[in-house]
């Protein structure tokens, strides 16, 4: 990578159950590309039907990269996606591939392209207070502060990204600065890398039965099985990981908190929350190309030829 001429990739984002896996392999088909995932949740081993990851027999011959690097127990941070995905990049270009980068996780898709906000470190005694505050308090009151201080940081979190929200917070209580004010401040102006984006357009209430869809095929496939699997292995369902959509409110029915058709009705109505979010984020970055999938595949296709050729 150069900085006078960053290489060439493609962005495919948009929200959840819209169709990004389907069209990154179409794309990679056609462009002779290779694959890497922007989707915080599928680089957890062992996390394959509640993260709706494209099982190797339906990848269609496409190599995907940064599925399954880390265990649910692990950290994995932006800067650590950075890291992994700029190796990946460089070998994919140095065996004359192209890139399609495709996922719903917004903050990894602007580290990429962008870099990260150079804001202050934090302390450990800070962080620990706040770690303290979390389990005694809960997600839901230290999101509401979060909310209080940062509002517009606090629409695009989730309540129990507790990683994000007690970074924020530090930041704030070091500072008396929110953390959104540092990422204006940045403004992600650098290009890493040369980049064409394409959102996949969705009509809301088509969305929303995708994910019922998706959901009830999650159920069938074993999402309860997979959940007791990672419980068996050891892994606490106080793991961020264990903490996402699909498998907290396994959990929660396995753990008899509540019942089968609530923890369903559960996960439908957070996966489309996250939608929501992820449409919010997206929708705010002003260089996606949003576009239907299948119906207007033709003009994706056009716009990745024409992409490689200037």
């Amino acid at each position: 990578m150069t900085a006078d001429k960053p290489p060439k990739i493609i962005i495919v984002c948009g929200p959840t159950a819209s169709g990004k896996s389907d069209l990154a392999i179409q794309l990679a088909k056609q462009l002779d590309a290779e694959i890497i995932n922007a989707d915080s949740m599928q680089i957890y081993r062992g996390m394959n039907i509640g993260t709706a990851k494209t099982a190797p027999d339906q990848q269609q011959g496409i190599p995907h990269h940064l599925i399954d690097i880390v265990d649910p127990e692990q950290l994995f941070s932006a800067a650590d996606f950075i890291d992994v995905a700029d190796r990946a990049i460089n070998e994919i270009i140095a065996r004359g591939k192209r890139v399609i980068v495709v996922g719903g996780t917004g903050l990894y898709i602007r580290a990429l392209l962008h870099g990260l906000v150079d804001s202050p470190s934090g302390t450990e005694e800070i962080r620990a207070q706040l770690h303290q505050e979390a389990d005694t308090l809960g997600h839901e009151i230290m999101w509401e502060k979060l909310r209080e201080i940062d509002p517009k940081l606090a629409a695009l979190t989730h309540p129990n990204n507790m990683v994000r929200i007690i970074r924020a917070l530090e930041v704030y209580r070091m500072t008396g600065i929110p953390l959104s004010s540092y990422q204006q401040q940045h403004g992600f102006n650098q290009q890493r890398y040369h980049s064409l984006k394409i959102g996949i357009k969705t009509n809301r209430q088509q969305l929303y039965e995708r994910i019922e869809v998706r959901v009830d095929k999650m159920l069938a496939d074993g999402l309860l099985d997979e959940v007791k699997n990672l419980l068996a292995k050891g892994y606490s369902p106080d793991l961020k990981s264990m903490r996402s959509i699909g498998y907290k409110e396994a959990f929660g029915f396995l753990s008899c908190q509540y019942s089968l058709e609530e923890a369903i009705r559960l996960i439908k109505r957070d996966t489309r929350h996250y939608a929501k979010r992820q449409l919010t984020w997206f929708n705010a970055d002003n260089e996606i190309i949003w576009l239907e999938y299948p119906q207007n595949f033709d003009n994706i296709s056009s716009l990745t030829i024409d992409f490689y050729k200037y």
